[in-house]
């Protein structure tokens, strides 16, 4: 089994996290199975919409190239899942998301759940996913802290910053458990890997998920399940495939002036 691993940010501007991660992907995943980490240029810099939407255009894209390039499935590795539901739509592998795979596996350890990310700018967007996977009474808050992308990644192969990352974590999330959040999301493809770090990672007693070992499992049984019982994504409505030309309009109209 080969899986596409999109990641928003870049070799040259994450390294040490795309070395951390790999490692991770290494020993989480089953035998046979190989996960290619690939990411954008211009990476994700900058905690807006704007820079997601950018970003997502990248990643549908991506999908359709790790289609042709004979991918078994793709997967969204960033929480945001910027571009996750048009991918899905465009290609016939699995596509899934980090957001959405830990957002609804957190729904079978716990009745409420919440979301810690790393700028309060993500807080509306994260609201915005919330609603769209039909979550509003499960996921029931979101905390930030106050990082760029970027500079979270410092944290990595410093045990000091990942202290002080964990520190800043634990006084979000502390609010939320007392508000009887069961468990606990890190808002980010960044922070899961760093706390994978710290064992059996919880809050007040509430776990904190790592997602990323969810979402690549998730892949892998969706490729096994596709390929066992044929179960694929409805095209009734949200994921409707559009004609091969519109695909082909979309692949290779101009990005920009």
């Amino acid at each position: 089994m080969k899986i596409w691993y999109q990641s928003y940010v870049d070799a040259e501007h994450g390294q040490s996290y795309w070395d951390f991660l790999g490692k991770h992907l290494e020993h989480i995943t089953d035998p046979g199975t190989t996960v290619d980490i690939k990411g954008i240029t211009p990476h994700d810099s900058y905690a807006h919409p704007i820079v997601e939407f950018r970003c997502a255009r990248e990643v549908i894209c991506n999908a359709v190239r790790a289609e042709q390039e004979g991918y078994d499935a793709f997967v969204v590795g960033h929480f945001q899942d910027a571009g996750l539901y048009e991918a899905r739509s465009v290609v016939d592998i699995p596509v899934v998301g980090l957001g959405e795979s830990s957002m609804l596996y957190a729904c079978q350890l716990g009745q409420r759940i919440g979301i810690v990310t790393i700028n309060p700018r993500y807080i509306s967007w994260f609201h915005q996913q919330i609603k769209k996977y039909g979550l509003d009474e499960r996921v029931t808050g979101v905390h930030a802290m106050t990082f760029q992308p970027g500079q979270i990644l410092d944290a990595f192969g410093d045990d000091n910053k990942l202290e002080t990352v964990a520190n800043l974590f634990e006084e979000q999330a502390i609010p939320l458990v007392e508000n009887n959040v069961d468990v606990l999301i890190p808002g980010g493809g960044i922070p899961m890997l760093l706390f994978s770090q710290i064992q059996q990672h919880a809050v007040a007693g509430a776990p904190v998920i790592n997602g990323i070992p969810i979402v690549v499992k998730m892949a892998e049984m969706a490729v096994k399940l596709k390929q066992t019982t044929g179960l694929s994504v409805s095209r009734v409505s949200d994921f409707m495939k559009p004609p091969q030309h519109v695909i082909e309009e979309f692949m290779t109209h101009p990005k920009g002036l």
